[in-house]
């Protein structure tokens, strides 16, 4: 069964296209969760995604009580530049939830505190850089993830 990339709260159209056709490049299933920063027929969002849109296995979600909800027996790690375990030490294995927050502030601090043990960062090695382009971030998780459950 193939990964799964959830956008809590996404804010910006170009990366939420951008992870949709990495989504769809790498079989990942796409998961999307309310409120967003922009509407989802937002033409950068189009742009980015271009054609491939329609093709991809996506679900919407009307907020995170939803989404927890209809997947509380799900196996889940949490990207966030507060994580204290580096992401080549995710444990990957299909249908796994990689949950990724909102661009500006990252997941939401509930989250963060409920889950520590699942909570997981992508190094950075200069003093100059907060955090990666959540886009980048995503590409950099799912494809060590895929180097560990095609293997």
């Amino acid at each position: 069964m193939p990964l799964n990339i959830v956008l809590i709260e996404p804010e910006i159209p170009n990366n939420t296209g951008n992870i949709g056709r990495l989504a769809l490049a790498s079989g990942a299933n796409l998961h999307l969760v309310k409120p967003f920063g922009f509407k989802i027929d937002n033409s950068r969002l189009k742009r980015a995604g271009l054609d491939y849109w329609k093709h991809l296995n996506i679900s919407y979600y009307e907020n995170t009580e939803a989404f927890f909800k209809i997947h509380k027996t799900a196996n889940m790690v949490f990207l966030s530049s507060h994580g204290t375990k580096d992401h080549w030490d995710i444990p990957f294995q299909d249908n796994l939830f990689l949950v990724f927050g909102k661009e500006s502030v990252g997941l939401p601090k509930n989250l963060t505190e409920k889950h520590p043990d699942k909570l997981f960062k992508i190094p950075l090695f200069s003093e100059h850089v907060r955090s990666l382009n959540l886009a980048n971030a995503v590409s950099i998780v799912i494809y060590e993830g895929l180097k560990h459950v095609n293997h």
